[in-house]
């Protein structure tokens, strides 16, 4: 698992059916249990502080446009993600890097 990678995940709560997420935690820390990732979803807002849209591809992995949800933020444990599906673009990454700042805060 790399950042910009597209995987499967199962999380609890609120979102806990299985669905796409996208990788956003370092690749320097490998020897965690859990890595970072922003949950994706089909249902489309007009929320583009908070949602990034996606295509769907062979790139990608996705079978319907999707948005990552930069608001929905989990750490899952490593053996509850599935395997790769596909990856973001560079420029997509740029992008929603922008967003992550902007939702966490780093950006103020």
């Amino acid at each position: 698992m790399k950042r910009g990678d597209l995987i499967t995940v199962a999380v609890s709560g609120d979102y806990g059916k299985p669905r796409p997420a996208l990788v956003i935690q370092t690749d320097h820390l490998t020897e965690v249990d859990s890595v970072l990732v922003c949950l994706l979803t089909t249902t489309v807002r007009d929320a583009p502080l908070y949602r990034f849209p996606l295509p769907a591809g062979k790139e990608t992995g996705l079978a319907k446009p999707s948005q990552v949800m930069v608001d929905k933020i989990a750490a899952v444990r490593r053996d509850r993600c599935g395997a790769r599906i596909g990856k973001v673009d560079p420029a997509s990454m740029l992008a929603l890097n922008r967003l992550l700042a902007f939702v966490i805060g780093v950006a103020d």
